[in-house]
This record gives structure tokens, C-alpha cells and sequence, in this order.
């Protein structure tokens, strides 16, 4: 559906070179004319993005790209924008014209196998041209499948969807739910959800509407109440709930209102399960111990909202951050699809729960800083850590539990 948001849909990028016939493939697939077509080298400059059902997979996102052959400086840009898509696609498109298979083709066919993209390759304009038999085998022993298309009349869209159908990545399908593993039906999730200058005029904040829908798929119940609200809330209830879920920003209070045989999270945490590698987030938490006074830190916010008052990421974290290590710390913003070249630079890294983002983005960017040993964690993670209360905000998840209690005895510290 077209309400469905963009971090839950199959990401599917097309790329290639210029005047492959990109624009006219998406055109096809959607049957709109999303992109504009032009015999002219380079008319697509910014990434264009077409959100439609393709039916058995859901709800997916066509990622329309410039090409990665585009010269000059304005070139460079268009194909830099180009390569940030590399980490948010779950499934490449790679599109290749009547000039042949050359260096660029096989370039990008080697990032999508490095990052292990499961990637389809179209040989366009199929009425100009044939590709060679050694390329056709080369591809085949590699396991990649390719389809003829002539995108302008539409021939080949049939066999594309097909192929798109085929090989939709099973991790796609497979995402672990947000708490429907954790609520059996008929069990109760309270959801503290204060209202705050940030959240939407009329509408609750995106991870916090996707959690409620989550409870609902499972068949389980929720309360929502605001922070100043649970402990009433807990006390008119005949049956204690399984779990409390809270914003991360009111786990001091929530945390003294929920009774300590009652399971307690926060949203964020939730999500860092969901959209990355919650044990990796949790080992990278115990690294805000390293943190000295002028250390640079890295806080990066999946959406891209005004600052209003006390912001979590550059008010609220940062202070919390601070008192904790007892000195100052620089910290460096960034926002949307954004992320920085210089990760070696920071000390540590903390991501928000990245609702508004695809898991393959945020599995791209914390693969980044792991490579180059720079530890992530995010919002809610660093913030339970800060105010003494790790332990208790990860007892839903043992294996978490585990990857904690492992790093405390990696680092001598249990």
C-alpha cells in the first residue's frame, strides 16, 4: 500500500550506466512514466523514488539511479549520490545497454557480490543488440540471473518481475517481528508514549505506530498511557502486563513505576533488534567507559526533523553523555542518508532507532564501523547505560544478555 513506510518495503535499486535505459526500465515496471526519458545522456541526476505493491512480495521502493559513468564535477556528485543507494538496496537491477558489458558493469557487479546484494542483470535494448556468449556463462557459473528487455516497447517486464519475485531476498521475508515473538496472543504490552514538542501535530512518532501494529498482528494487547500515567495505569489493570515499553528518553521515571518481574524496554532498543544487530549494539555501548574528555562522537539520526527545545540527539544524549564520563566530548550531527567518510575519526558511534530506514541501510553503515573498529550503539542503548540500568532494559532478549556479559568478561570487567 502506498501508506506502507519506506524502511519497510524491499528497497530495489537500478543502476548502470548513462542512457542504458534505467529510467524507461522503471517506467515499464510501474507503468508510469515516474522518470523522465531522454536520448541525452544523464536527464536523471537525483535518485528518483517510486513506491508501488508488487504482488506475491508487498510493498517495494524503485530506486531510479544517475549513472555511475557520469563525468565531470556536477558527475561526480550525481554518481556519489548514486553510491550512497548502494547501501540501502536489498536488491540491485544492474542494467546494461547496447554498448556492451564493459569495466563499469563488472565493477558494480562486484560491490553488490562484497556486499552480498542479491542483484538481477538486464540486457536492455535487446533489439539492438546480443550479448556475448562468454558474458552470458560468466554470469550463469556466478549464479546471477539476467533477463533481455526492450523497456521502451515493454518487452521483458514480465520475465524482470519474475526474476524480481525469485530473488527477493529471503532476509527480507524473514525480518524478525518487533515484539511478536515476545507477546504471545492474548498478553498485555503497556506503551509509555510521552507527548513531546518533537512528536507529530496529531500523530504519534513512527516507531511508536509500528510497535502498536506489530502487538496487534500478533494478536496481543497494548495500553498507551503517558509517562506521568503508568503507575495508575499498572494498578487498574487485573493482570499484570508482560511487558512495558517506553520512550527512551523516560527511562529513569518508567523504570521506578514498573515492578522488577515485569519485562522492560524501550522502542529503540526494539528497533535496534530489528533494523541492525542488536548484540553488536549492546557490546558497543560498553565502549562509552573509553570515552575521555575532547573525544569525537558521532550521533546520526535516521530522519531529518527540526531541533526543538531538548532534543534527544544533540541536547538531551549528549548531556547524559557528558556527566557520565565527567568531562566534555565533541559531538558531530548528521541526518537522513547522510553518513560521513570519516568514521575512523570518532570514538564512538550512536545511531537513533532507525525507523525511517530499511535494515540494509543500517546493517550497511554498522558494517562501516566494525571495519574500521570504530564500536556503534544507539539512542536507547547509550541512554540505559548512562543511567545504570542496562541489565534491566535488555531482559527480553537473552541472547543480548549473553553478548553483554561476554564483552564485560572480554574487557575484565565482570
Amino acid at each position: 500500500m502506498e501508506s506502507t513506510p519506506k524502511s519497510l518495503r524491499l528497497h530495489i535499486g537500478i543502476f548502470g550506466r548513462r542512457n542504458v535505459g534505467k529510467s524507461s526500465l522503471l517506467n515499464a515496471l510501474t507503468r508510469q512514466d515516474v522518470s523522465i526519458v531522454s536520448a541525452i545522456a544523464g536527464t536523471t541526476t537525483d535518485p528518483v523514488e517510486k513506491a508501488m505493491e508488487l504482488l506475491p512480495i508487498g510493498p517495494v521502493l524503485f530506486i531510479d539511479t544517475a549513472g555511475v559513468d557520469d563525468v565531470g564535477e556536477l558527475g561526480e556528485l550525481r554518481s556519489e549520490r548514486t553510491r550512497r543507494v548502494f547501501d540501502r538496496t536489498d536488491l540491485a537491477i544492474l542494467v546494461c545497454g547496447s554498448d556492451g558489458w564493459n569495466e563499469f558493469e563488472a565493477a558494480l557487479l562486484g560491490e553488490f557480490e562484497t556486499r552480498r546484494t542479491a542483484v538481477i542483470v538486464v540486457f536492455n535494448k535487446a533489439d539492438l543488440w546480443e550479448p556475448d556468449a562468454a558474458t552470458l556463462a560468466w554470469l550463469a557459473a556466478a549464479n546471477v540471473g539476467t533477463v533481455r528487455s526492450v523497456a521502451t516497447r515493454r518487452e521483458g517486464i514480465l520475465e524482470l518481475r519474475e526474476a524480481i519475485i525469485r530473488s527477493a531476498p529471503e532476509a527480507f521475508v524473514g525480518n524478525p517481528t518487533l515484539v511478536g515473538d515476545l507477546l504471545p496472543a492474548g498478553e498485555v504490552a503497556v506503551l509509555v508514549v510521552p507527548i513531546d514538542l518533537e512528536a507529530p501535530k496529531g500523530r504519534l512518532i513512527l516507531a511508536q505506530v509500528q510497535t502498536i501494529r506489530d502487538i496487534l498482528d500478533s494478536d496481543a494487547w497494548c495500553v498507551v498511557v503517558k509517562e506521568h500515567e503508568l503507575a495508575e495505569a499498572l494498578s487498574r489493570l487485573n493482570r499484570k502486563p508482560k511487558m512495558v515499553i517506553t520512550d527512551s528518553q523516560a527511562f529513569l521515571r518508567v523504570v521506578g513505576d514498573t515492578p522488577g518481574d515485569i519485562w522492560l524496554t524501550s522502542f529503540s532498543i526494539l528497533f535496534a533488534r530489528v533494523k541492525g544487530d542488536l548484540a553488536e549494539m549492546v557490546r558497543g555501548a560498553t565502549h562509552i567507559d573509553d570515552l575521555r574528555h575532547g573525544d569525537r562522537v558521532l550521533v546520526c539520526e535516521a530522519c531529518t526533523h527540526h531541533p526543538i527545545g531538548d532534543d534527544i540527539g544533540r541536547v538531551k544524549i549528549p548531556g547524559w553523555l557528558m556527566q557520565y564520563v565527567g568531562g566534555e566530548l565533541r559531538f558531530d550531527h548528521y541526518s537522513g542518508h547522510d553518513f560521513p567518510s570519516n568514521i575512523a575519526d570518532y570514538k564512538l558511534v550512536i545511531h537513533c532507532g532507525a525507523c525511517v530506514h530499511n535494515r540494509r541501510e543500517m546493517l550497511s553503515r554498522i558494517a562501516v564501523c566494525l571495519h574500521v573498529g570504530v564500536p556503534i550503539t544507539n539512542y536507547g542503548l547509550s541512554i540505559a547505560y548512562t543511567l545504570g540500568i542496562f541489565e534491566r532494559a535488555l531482559q527480553p532478549f537473552p541472547s543480548a544478555l549473553d553478548a553483554y556479559q561476554e564483552e564485560l568478561k572480554k574487557r575484565g570487567r565482570q
